[in-house]
């Protein structure tokens, strides 16, 4: 073999390489990842809290519970529907449209603001940073468990295969990867603005039934590197059979 045969052979060796990234690991989690923003809302709240003196009876205990309470139920509403970009316009332009109502109807009926505000003054939601702290700490141990659980159920993507890791002892399952195909959806345009996830189907060339999975962190990545992944593959194997 000549000293030029061998540097072709080492330079399209490591083109292919260069080619061909690394392997891709897709998780599926559950939607309490969603939840984080009503933990940054405790954290505000014990800080708040401590800061100023941790008396629940003081009329700045509200402020913070206020505002944990709202991130909650906005944040619960996110979790339990789906808003697709029609949807949200939809909801969007309904919003705009009662706003406008409420504030012609308390521009004609200038009188009913104050009685309006009498009533709201008196919801007044208070709590102390021990109800913050202990908040923060169950919402840590459940994302602690689902992190570990994560570790014992996720699919990686090679060029050539697509493997299955779950269960305690590390049970494998192998799908042919060169005729992969996959889908991705966003299916909910606030779950992607919060982790940039989505859901991904995957076809194995050889499996009748599609492989989905749901809420996958930071999905248009993922499926950009299996994109060039089987890309590169396809490349090589056209490459080879010359």
């Amino acid at each position: 073999m000549t000293e030029n045969s061998l540097q072709s052979n080492s330079a399209s060796d490591s083109q292919s390489e260069s080619n061909n990234p690394g392997p891709v690991y897709l998780v599926s989690y559950p939607n309490i990842v969603f939840l984080y923003p009503t933990v940054l809302a405790a954290l505000f709240g014990a800080i708040f809290m401590l800061w100023n003196g941790n008396n629940p009876d003081e009329a700045y205990a509200h402020i913070p519970a206020r505002i944990f309470l709202g991130v909650l139920m906005v944040n619960l509403v996110v979790v339990s529907f789906d808003f697709p970009r029609a949807t949200s316009l939809t909801w969007f332009f309904a919003a705009v449209a009662v706003g406008v109502v409420l504030w012609m109807f308390f521009y004609f009926n200038a009188g009913l603001i104050p009685a309006v505000t009498n009533q709201l003054r008196k919801i007044a939601p208070a709590a102390n940073a021990s109800f913050y702290v202990i908040y923060i700490l169950g919402m840590l141990f459940l994302y602690t468990v689902v992190m570990i659980s994560r570790r014992f159920d996720y699919w990686e993507v090679r060029g050539n295969e697509l493997l299955h890791h779950h269960g305690l002892l590390s049970d494998l399952e192998r799908f042919s990867a060169p005729n992969l195909r996959i889908d991705k959806e966003i299916n909910d345009v606030f779950e992607y603005m919060l982790l940039r996830s989505g859901r991904l189907i995957l076809h194995p060339s050889q499996e009748r039934r599609a492989i989905v999975l749901d809420n996958v962190f930071f999905i248009n990545d993922k499926e950009e590197k299996i994109t060039k992944m089987l890309g590169a593959l396809q490349v090589r194997v056209r490459t080879d059979s010359k």
